[in-house]
């Protein structure tokens, strides 16, 4: 089914998306990748604080190539989601509600999808530069030091995504093995 959903998340369109949606999401999205992770973990635990409000957001594993002249991004493909794992459980807790990138999530991630009820969305590999199109501002907001790995504000534009993993646990990778 095509969604076409507005950020912030809300939890009653978060319940609503079923694994296998095609869902194109307008508004307000966060990049984040394995060292802003490391980092926005290691100073929620030392200090509680961190440079975003993860509540009702999206995060979308993402560190950009350069842009060119005339773009507001590089390519901006999805980046393998499981090297987030480790960080993942402790910001759902904080509020997080979406996350957008490519390949399986560990156990442990998935339970805390439910019990917070979160979504996970897959982003086509391979095609970041198509992708980055539907990029209309692109802002670093937290960690410039990081480089393409810096959190990032961007408004996206009906940027294209599947729901893969479900608010109630259903995975789309693992309904596409047992029809193999």
């Amino acid at each position: 089914m095509d969604r076409y959903i507005t950020t912030p998340l809300t939890e009653q369109m978060v319940e609503e998306l079923q694994a296998g949606d095609y869902v194109y999401i307008t508004g307000t999205i966060y990049t984040a990748r394995d060292a802003a992770h490391k980092r926005i973990y290691e100073t929620m635990m030392a200090s509680g604080e961190i440079p975003i409000d993860l509540k009702n957001n999206i995060i979308y594993y993402l560190g950009p190539t350069p842009e060119r002249e005339g773009q507001v991004i590089g390519s901006a493909g999805p980046t393998t989601s499981s090297r987030m794992d480790k960080y993942t459980p402790l910001l759902l807790e904080q509020g997080l509600k979406g996350m957008i990138g490519k390949g399986k999530r560990s156990k442990e991630v998935i339970e805390a999808m439910i019990r917070e009820k979160a979504v996970y969305f897959a982003a086509v590999g391979g095609a970041g530069a198509l992708l980055s199109k539907k990029i209309k501002k692109s802002t670093v907001i937290a960690y410039d030091d990081l480089g393409t790995e810096a959190i990032r504000e961007l408004y996206v534009d009906n940027f294209p995504v599947i729901v893969v993993i479900d608010s109630q646990g259903n995975n789309l990778y693992e309904k596409i093995m047992q029809n193999c």
